[in-house]
């Protein structure tokens, strides 16, 4: 499938259909992700975003791609939004040559340049600092491009988080920071541990603009990224969105989520965004039963495909170990 379509009028047949088509296949790549996990074909650390997929759903269709996003280790889904194939993000899970970051990254580190997809960042919160950091370039290199940078509750605690709002509001960078709250971090409630529960709020220490979008709507989370987008790109610096979401798995593959309840849950798969899209393109009249179907297949056929390249790609040769881990780079500024 195509990872962007240009949609000139949101929320248009062409739109929803996008929508289900993207979010479908991050559900089900982050379901066979699961299944492999269980079968030990993937190993390490592994974090699922089923549940969360309107978040990057609505925040592909309010960008171009020429915008960067960057995240933490929850990265399957956005990589794959921002074109990079089910392929290689899942050659990447078995630690193959062809994935990704070529194997050396895994589930927690998917990257590619080429995409503009930075990341994947394993230090919680990292990506905060390091997502300033590529909105000063683009601001340093006089583009129009932004930076969506994306963190979940937890990070929201960290240090990081303070002093980088504090240099992005002074030098009005080109970044959006959306905090993709589902509530729990690795395993503890916001109200334990913050007086603060609309994240959103921490923005105004810094008079930084704000926002609290309902993150299991498409069109909430596209408008709000819209919104914030503009402002960004006129030369009106960051923005916070607070996007409350819901993730349906555990923090990770170890965690059996006994924090929260069954009836939670159940609450939330009521709002489960992919049905939401399908309700409204079925309303309208927008696709026969034979091309959702049609829909359905193919998303299928894509993830088996992933799976298959996987296992019949090959390991990383020994001459890379060292590679990569250093760039060498000449700077014309320094004299010996």
């Amino acid at each position: 499938m195509q990872t962007k379509t240009d949609v000139k009028t949101k929320f248009t047949k062409e739109t929803y259909l996008y929508w289900y088509e993207l979010m479908l296949l991050l559900r089900r790549f982050e379901e066979k992700t699961g299944q492999l996990y269980g079968m030990q074909k993937i190993r390490g650390f592994c974090h699922l975003y089923i549940g969360q997929e309107a978040i990057a759903a609505g925040a592909m269709t309010a960008t171009k791609p020429e915008d960067k996003f960057i995240t933490a280790y929850r990265d399957h889904a956005l990589a794959i939004a921002k074109g990079i194939s089910a392929k290689a993000c899942m050659a990447e899970m078995y630690g193959k040559a062809t994935g990704c970051s070529k194997g050396k990254g895994g589930s927690m580190h998917f990257f590619s340049k080429e995409h503009n997809f930075f990341g994947g960042h394993g230090i919680v919160g990292a990506q905060i600092g390091t997502g300033a950091g590529l909105a000063l370039a683009e601001q340093y290199q006089g583009t129009d491009n932004v930076v969506l940078c994306f963190f979940g509750d937890g990070a929201a605690r960290q240090g990081m988080l303070h002093e980088t709002f504090n240099m992005a509001m002074t030098w009005k960078l080109p970044v959006i920071f959306i905090c993709e709250n589902n509530m729990y971090a690795m395993g503890t409630s916001v109200e334990r541990t913050s007086n603060v529960l609309d994240i959103y709020k921490l923005a105004d220490a810094y008079e930084m603009p704000a926002d609290s979008i309902d993150g299991m709507s498409c069109e909430a989370v596209h408008e709000g990224v819209e919104r914030a987008v503009k402002r960004a790109r006129e030369n009106g610096g960051p923005t916070l969105l607070e996007i409350k979401t819901y993730r349906y798995r555990g923090h990770s593959m170890s965690d059996p989520a006994k924090y929260r309840t069954k009836e939670e849950l159940e609450e939330y798969k009521q709002k489960d965004p992919i049905n939401q899209v399908l309700s409204v393109i079925e309303k309208n009249k927008w696709a026969t039963e034979a091309e959702i179907e049609a829909i359905n297949d193919r998303v299928k056929a894509e993830v088996e495909e992933c799976v298959q390249f996987a296992e019949e790609s090959p390991w990383p040769s020994d001459d890379e170990l060292l590679k990569d881990v250093y760039v060498q780079q000449d700077y014309p500024f320094i004299v010996d």
